[in-house]
């Protein structure tokens, strides 16, 4: 039998649902301890699970008879019998509510066996009716909360990361070049403004629209193709919704400037040239006809970035090759995947100057934070590695965590001992504005603290950041010499694009942070500077564009007070 491709986050998270769902149908602690071990210790692997031998994957913790069974089945056939048993006994609505946040298996154990529910419509009417508070351990603040998580939840369906788009876009790019040899082909819309999240990929395709949908049959892994005026659209591996414009040659640019734009920015372009985009081949011209520089795809979002397009003094966009060091990394001292040395010489290898390592800080127990004892093995260690990998080299950090109170992780005096200190809030999200921008004023204005890492504590398509006076915010940080990060992982991408300018104008430094908890993390990089070039970032503004020496002079710099 052919063994599927399958990824080891693919193969944890059968295991993660398996016990999800044993939890909800009340099966066997003991057991569902297992799949949820199981779990816990696949997702950290850093060799691909399909490449191992029977020998080593039985020597990795948390693997015995049962899960290495469960684990070559899954390979073999991309199913797991056990887990589609379970799926086979659960409405997938209630599948669905363990995906919410804030409900657990035993949370919605209680709403499926005593009120019913079984989806999460059912739930968001139940709540308007106040029929949670019937049950033990369902409050009014309990209610409430998952109330907003509902909302966002079904806000957030149908929508996908930029990261995930962009990603598909090379192998369908591929597809729709054999489908239509010869022809122009392009992204646009806001994929091509590199928007944050996408409800779709928009292409612009050279030439006038096939006539039937046998035309796109070389198009793989697509299906459901439909006409709609000059397009076409259909689904890409039957969940990425593709909408294919088509255009002539001679007003190609034309079309790429009135589909890439949103309606504030196209409407100003349109009036600066007397009502009407006249048909043009190359996006420049267009530009040039009216007078203007051309605005980069990401900038085309309202009239923000107008007066620099007509002064001709827009700027100069940051770029993945800007990027000189990798501020921001998780190892294996902690909840990453790779040692500390593989890091160091995997961002080494990727031609970084050098690796600012800031693993968690003891609070974060869920994360294997660093006690005092592994805090100085780890800069030993540091030390060690420095003295072999010379000039590159690591800096001593710790991402530590903003406590309820404002405070930081660890005494002052071990504190002031690191390089760098990512200041961070990662528990108790649930504070009103006025509490959550006082905990991080504190933070901010503590001494010890030099980045203040992804401000929002949002993930995309799954949490809404907690609010925040980011004008405040933005204010101590610039008051304090506190650079802000721009979270690169593509769950993330916090700071926002949008506090990007306002940030810049308070003489605020940002730093694109990859947050690396593998040495593939490290990539994300990628995604930090597609959301920063969105807000208009450059250079010369971002301390993760700092060459070493640069860096260093920054590091002693004492911060404004």
């Amino acid at each position: 039998m052919t063994e599927k491709k399958i990824d080891n986050k693919t193969i944890a998270q059968a295991f993660r649902l398996l016990a999800e769902l044993m939890e909800l149908h009340g099966e066997d602690p003991y057991k569902i301890r297992a799949y949820q071990n199981a779990y816990t210790q696949l997702r950290r692997l850093s060799q691909p699970i399909a490449q191992m031998s029977d020998e080593e994957l039985t020597k990795q913790r948390g693997v015995g008879k049962a899960i290495f069974a469960k684990i070559k089945e899954l390979l073999a056939t991309g199913t797991m019998h056990k887990l589609e048993e379970y799926l086979s006994m659960t409405p997938a609505g209630v599948v669905s509510l363990l995906q919410i946040k804030g409900l657990g298996p035993k949370k919605v154990r209680v709403l499926w066996s005593e009120l019913g529910i079984e989806s999460p419509g059912e739930l968001l009417y139940a709540i308007n009716e106040n029929r949670l508070l019937e049950l033990k351990g369902f409050g009014p603040k309990t209610q409430e909360a998952i109330r907003q998580q509902l909302v966002f939840w079904f806000h957030a369906q149908g929508k996908f990361h930029y990261a995930t788009v962009a990603l598909a876009w090379e192998a369908i790019q591929q597809a729709l070049l054999r489908a239509f040899p010869e022809k122009q082909i392009a992204p646009t819309g806001p994929f091509r403004r590199k928007c944050d999240v996408l409800d779709g990929l928009d292409l612009l395709i050279e030439g006038v629209p096939p006539t039937d949908a046998a035309s796109w049959a070389a198009v793989a892994q697509t299906s459901s193709w439909k006409r709609q005026g000059n397009s076409w659209h259909g689904l890409w591996n039957e969940s990425l919704p593709i909408r294919a414009h088509f255009c002539p040659s001679d007003c190609w640019g034309t079309c790429q400037v009135e589909t890439t734009g949103d309606d504030l920015f196209v409407q100003a372009l349109t009036q600066r040239l007397g009502g009407t985009l006249p048909p043009m081949p190359q996006e420049d011209a267009l530009f040039a006809r009216a007078n203007i520089k051309p605005v980069p795809p990401e900038l085309r979002h309202g009239k923000q970035f107008w007066p620099q397009a007509i002064t001709g003094s827009l700027p100069h966009l940051i770029e993945v090759a800007d990027i000189k060091g990798v501020i921001h990394a998780h190892s294996t001292w902690s909840d990453g995947i790779h040692s500390l040395q593989q890091m160091a010489e995997a961002a080494r290898d990727k031609g970084f100057e050098y690796l600012v390592i800031s693993d968690h800080s003891r609070s974060a127990f869920y994360a294997n934070g660093l006690d005092l004892e592994r805090v100085h093995q780890q800069w030993e260690e540091i030390e060690q590695l420095n003295e072999v990998l010379a000039p590159f080299k690591i800096y001593k950090s710790i991402e530590s965590d903003i406590l309820p109170d404002g405070s930081l992780d660890y005494p002052d005096e071990i504190l002031a001992q690191f390089d760098l200190v990512i200041a961070s809030v990662h528990s108790y999200l649930h504070m009103d504005e006025a509490k959550a921008t006082q905990r991080l004023l504190r933070a901010i204005a503590h001494p010890a603290t030099r980045i203040l890492g992804h401000p929002s504590g949002r993930l995309l398509l799954s949490r809404p950041g907690y609010p925040l006076d980011y004008e405040r915010i933005i204010a101590a940080c610039a008051a304090h010499g506190v650079a802000i990060e721009i979270n690169a992982n593509p769950h993330r991408l916090d700071l926002e694009w949008r506090w990007i300018q306002p940030a810049l104008a308070a003489g605020v430094l940002l730093s694109i942070n990859p947050d690396a908890h593998s040495i593939e993390g490290i990539d994300d990089i990628r995604w930090g500077v597609a959301s920063a070039r969105k807000g208009g970032l450059t250079a010369i503004h971002c301390l993760s564009a700092f060459a070493r020496s640069e860096f260093e002079r920054w590091l002693q710099k004492e911060r404004r007070h």
